[in-house]
């Protein structure tokens, strides 16, 4: 097992210094400075990418559900009723909208799930991969819901939502066991080894540890008070699926990392000032790198902000072609004034795309107002009120 530490504070201390005015450091690391008014820029999706519709049959009541899509492939999708108060049942669909199949193996038992707050499928394989948050193992399950195996965590390691598939073989996953203890602590008395995040590279068949990374955090508390104290970390995503490896971030540093198959390390986007630089805050949050372009969420956190808390973001967009940065206003043309943004949290991704979920009520008050037209006018047409949800497939042009 190879982990690395060091080398990667040396890296991100050297971007600090040559970012603090925007200046691109040696090698042309593109840089968002959020102090910057740029423009919003309309873009139609259909220009960006090819635009198709989606609806999940419902023909078969038990195939209606109240989830999310949480894994796209070639020829599958998948939906889970994840969360804390999950009905934990898992669906299949194929990519035309028919029902496959279904599972819930929700419970206690030892070939059972607690929750579904990360769901991933490798369908060569036919392999679900369920974690659970706070466990120390993923279970693994057939598409039919036979509990194939259990892969158990690293020592001492636990599992939050962060788990990305990295290729055939491998899943990365984001330890959140240190994070846990730093809601008490006084930052300052931190050693540099507990300021550090840490990542693990294991086997899809038996979760032997491939590689494992630790990358340094700044001093600081992102997230949300309550009577002065620490209630809750701010929503962050660490792990984001690229067609070359995975984007890394930690907000707290504002800097975007790519860790490629070859198992490098390297930044590929850095935000100034530092989130620390200026009050209130702001932070980068990780950005989504599709076609031509890269997707980023950008929040202002101010300090003794109190539960719940509720924090602005601004959503950009960066042509990698030209380097320039805009506002998102994505624009769809079969849906008059439906505006769309894609991020971290934004959108539902996969690895040619990203798909939209749009509300089949809201739809049927568009379509009676006449705001729809084409193909989507077309299949809203069809659909009864209590149907599943449509959604909106983006694959993005190179």
């Amino acid at each position: 097992m190879k982990t690395t530490h060091i080398s990667y504070v040396i890296v991100i201390t050297t971007l600090a210094i040559a970012c603090t005015s925007c200046q691109r450091p040696q090698g042309g690391l593109p840089c968002i400075d959020v102090r910057k008014n740029y423009p919003v820029k309309e873009v139609l999706l259909t220009d960006i990418a090819d635009v198709t519709y989606l609806y999940l049959n419902s023909n078969a009541d038990e195939y209606l559900y109240s989830g999310n899509i949480c894994a796209v492939t070639e020829n599958t999708i998948v939906v889970a009723e994840g969360g804390y108060r999950s009905r934990g049942n898992v669906f299949f669909f194929d990519r035309n909208g028919q029902p496959k199949s279904r599972f819930n193996r929700k419970g206690n038992g030892p070939q059972e799930y607690r929750n579904l707050h990360k769901v991933l499928y490798d369908e060569r394989a036919d392999d679900v991969f369920i974690a659970s948050h706070l466990d120390t193992l993923i279970r693994v399950y057939s598409s039919t819901g036979m509990h194939k195996r259990d892969i158990t965590l690293p020592s001492r390691a636990k599992m939050g939502n962060e788990l990305v598939s990295f290729d055939d073989s491998s899943l990365i996953f984001y330890d959140v066991s240190k994070e846990i203890n730093r809601f008490d602590i006084d930052y300052k008395n931190l050693s540099t080894n507990d300021l550090t995040s840490r990542f693990f590279l294991i086997s899809k068949s038996d979760g032997a540890v491939l590689d494992s990374l630790e990358l340094p955090i700044a001093p600081i508390f992102l997230g949300i008070y309550h009577k002065e104290m620490r209630v809750s970390a701010i929503g962050k995503r660490l792990l984001i699926e690229s067609t070359q490896g995975v984007l890394i971030c930690n907000p707290e540093n504002d800097t975007v990392f790519l860790y490629g198959k070859d198992k490098s390390l390297s930044p590929v986007l850095h935000k100034t000032p530092l989130a620390d630089a200026t009050d209130p805050m702001t932070y980068l949050n990780n950005c989504v790198d599709m076609g031509n372009y890269q997707f980023m969420e950008v929040y202002t956190v101010r300090a003794g902000d109190v539960f719940p808390g509720v924090f602005p973001v601004k959503y950009y967009m960066r042509d990698k072609g030209t380097g320039e940065i805009f506002q998102q206003k994505l624009l769809l043309p079969d849906y008059l004034g439906k505006e769309f943004v894609i991020g971290p949290f934004s959108g539902i991704r996969f690895e040619e795309g990203v798909l939209f979920e749009l509300d089949l009520l809201e739809l049927k008050e568009a379509y009676a107002e006449n705001k729809l037209s084409g193909k989507l006018k077309e299949l809203v047409a069809t659909l009864k009120a209590d149907d599943n949800n449509v959604f909106v497939i983006a694959e993005f042009k190179y």
